[in-house]
């Protein structure tokens, strides 16, 4: 848990306080910039060997109007020297660049926190857009907080000076500035933000040198301004960590890196089909630059015609993969019923956000457990997993190329908008730590010389996997009803029959090849357990953590593999006697897991666009246990 700022800042000589964890929030217009000022500053916070977790929170709109509250764009980070799980529930500090960005955060601020605000912004005008009648900085409505005002606008416009600026093109330096204060403020080296900075603007040295003398500003100000009150420095230590090359990584380009390795153990190229949409479209991004590892990416008309290009390059040999987000998944929803049908492998990443149709395109949510299991016409079972952080993308990456090449399926990847835009350390794991899975293709017709493409490996059910221009392997596959050996169209009722209990079967045999669920943290017996998944983890951890810090008998498990679920879970759950599920939607693992195993799981729902607070699971935890 962050250190209480107040008590961080209680030194009164000139070296930096200690603490072990803090959470800033910068906050200001979304063409503030906002997004890339938190990122540098994780970016100094990795240097430093700082623990650390992520959280953007920004606009749907590309451009919503200058001042106002709904184009207000936020970044908090939680770093320290102790084990991060979360973004943290309450800033310790507050830049607000805006009145509509203090408007919009303040209330987030932990009591007794700082707020930086910058007045230069606090004219009539920019009040007004915010809907403030009365100018926060002159009544007593910030008294709650520690507050420190003073003209940023006026301190950038003054370091930039010397480089002939416009008054609108320096003003876009203030956020170099504010970073430069935030970098004294945490004890942080400047120098690899201004090599940063050399190479983005290394078209335009004025550029560079201007952004750069606003970092050196901010800074400087920390050091020699006589402000006095809550402005002090402290310093926070490395985070203790196994030996390893690390790298900061984020959810989209985890689960990049992943597919390339799960493609790269299949022994297969990569064949990605997709179409933009938030918050989708940086696992399309980090692919595209990944062309060396034999990768094809194909940005496509539309979700559909991106789906089935991948269910044609499955047919071809390569592994196909698609992605999209909850309204793209219900336009490719007939194309997965071909790709189960045909049984080719395919894997669909779902970066859930809140919903339904258009929704919350930035807001994360975990709205997608039913569509990713049900949400098919038919009987069209898949396979379902979900990941739990930015660094475990790349595990379950790989994983999802495993099961869908193996079992000649697809596999749906459920990720959510939090996990795909926050960052965290990652330690690179050795190509020896993954053994390869490599795919099989069927070589030559039976010895009576038939080709069956439905012909079935006896234990999991997968069919044989023929690349077209095999020799004397012609075969047909489709959308009708096939036959059971040949693949030819069959309307008969105890074909169909058969076919539908063998893909359903094929799909719940998975269950044996998965590992058996296991316990996060506590007793495999007890009171209480929370279960979760997705992105939940790292609040469920550490409520859990905290509660039995209090003697109290609660354990955490957390889910993997959604469908089928782990062959042990029930059995594990019946161990418990009440169990706690926090998701992020009205209650959907709830209720399969009450279907599945009849067990008496009671809901925590939170449908806002923003993860839960560490504190909300340790309340409901408290609630369920008296």
């Amino acid at each position: 848990m962050a250190t209480a700022f107040e008590q961080v800042f209680d030194s009164q000589n000139n070296k930096p306080a200690e603490a072990e964890a803090v959470v800033v929030r910068f906050a200001g217009d979304s063409g503030d910039g906002m997004q890339l000022t938190g990122g540098q500053f994780t970016l100094s916070s990795a240097l430093s060997g700082n623990d650390f977790a992520t959280f953007p929170d920004f606009p749907a709109e590309i451009r919503a109007p200058q001042g106002t509250t709904f184009g207000v764009s936020a970044f908090q980070i939680n770093f320290g020297s102790i084990d991060i799980e979360t973004a943290g529930d309450e800033p310790d500090v507050l830049v607000a660049m805006n009145p509509a960005a203090l408007k919009t955060n303040i209330k987030a601020l932990k009591r007794g926190g700082l707020a930086i605000i910058d007045s230069g912004e606090f004219g009539p005008r920019n009040l007004a857009k915010a809907g403030y009648e009365v100018n926060p900085l002159t009544d007593d409505s910030l008294a709650p907080w520690q507050i420190l005002a003073f003209d940023i606008s006026a301190q950038t416009l003054l370091a930039v000076k010397p480089f002939g600026l416009g008054n609108k093109e320096a003003l876009r330096c203030k956020n170099m500035w504010t970073l430069g204060l935030a970098l004294w403020m945490f004890d942080r080296d400047r120098a690899p933000l201004i090599d940063w900075l050399k190479t983005k603007f290394s078209k335009n040295p004025v550029l560079a040198e201007a952004n750069a003398a606003a970092l050196n500003a901010g800074h400087t100000y920390g050091e020699v301004a006589e402000i006095g009150g809550p402005l002090k420095q402290y310093h926070i230590d490395a985070a203790a960590a196994e030996p390893g090359f690390y790298r900061t990584v984020t959810g989209g380009e985890s689960l990049a890196l992943g597919l390339v390795a799960g493609a790269k153990l299949a022994g297969l190229p990569m064949f990605f089909g997709s179409y933009p949409i938030t918050p989708a479209s940086p696992v399309l991004h980090n692919l595209a630059r990944l062309k060396e590892f034999g990768v094809t990416t194909f940005q496509a008309e539309d979700e559909i015609a991106a789906i089935c290009s991948a269910i044609g390059a499955s047919y071809a040999g390569h592994l196909g993969v698609t992605s999209s987000s909850g309204p793209g998944i219900a336009l490719k929803g007939e194309a997965m019923g071909l790709a189960i049908i045909t049984e080719l492998p395919l894997v669909i990443v779902n970066s859930q956000r809140g919903g339904p149709s258009t929704g919350l395109p930035t807001k994360t949510e975990q709205s997608d457990l039913y569509q990713a299991v049900y949400g098919r016409n038919g009987d069209a079972p898949l396979i379902v997993l979900s990941t739990r952080s930015p660094s475990d993308c790349f595990e379950v990456a790989i994983e999802a190329c495993r099961l869908a090449t193996q079992f000649m399926t697809p596999v749906m990847l459920l990720t959510d908008g939090y996990i795909a835009n926050a960052a965290e350390p990652w330690r690179v794991p050795s190509s020896d730590d993954f053994e390869p899975f490599p795919a099989v293709f069927a070589e030559g017709p039976e010895a009576d010389g038939r080709v069956l493409p439905f012909t079935r490996d006896p234990e999991t059910l997968r069919r044989q996997w023929i690349k077209p221009g095999t020799p004397a392997m012609m075969h047909r596959i489709g959308g009708i009803e096939k036959a059971v050996d040949t693949g030819h169209i069959n309307y008969e009722p105890a074909n169909h029959q058969a076919m539908t209990d063998i893909r359903k079967a094929k799909i719940d045999g998975v269950a044996r090849y998965i590992p058996p669920q296991e316990v996060d943290l506590g007793n495999e017996t007890g009171k209480l357990v929370v279960v979760g998944w997705g992105s939940t983890y790292g609040a469920i951890r550490k409520a859990v953590q905290r509660c039995r810090a209090r003697g109290l008998d609660v354990s955490h498990v957390h889910i993997r593999y959604i469908w089928p679920l782990p062959q042990n879970l029930g059995e594990l759950l019946r161990g418990y006697d009440k169990i706690l599920v926090p998701e992020m939607n009205t209650g959907q693992l709830k209720t399969v897991l009450r279907d599945q195993f009849l067990v008496d799981a009671k809901p925590l729902n939170k449908v806002s666009g923003h993860p839960f607070k560490i504190t909300e699971i340790e309340a409901a935890i408290e609630g369920m246990l008296a």
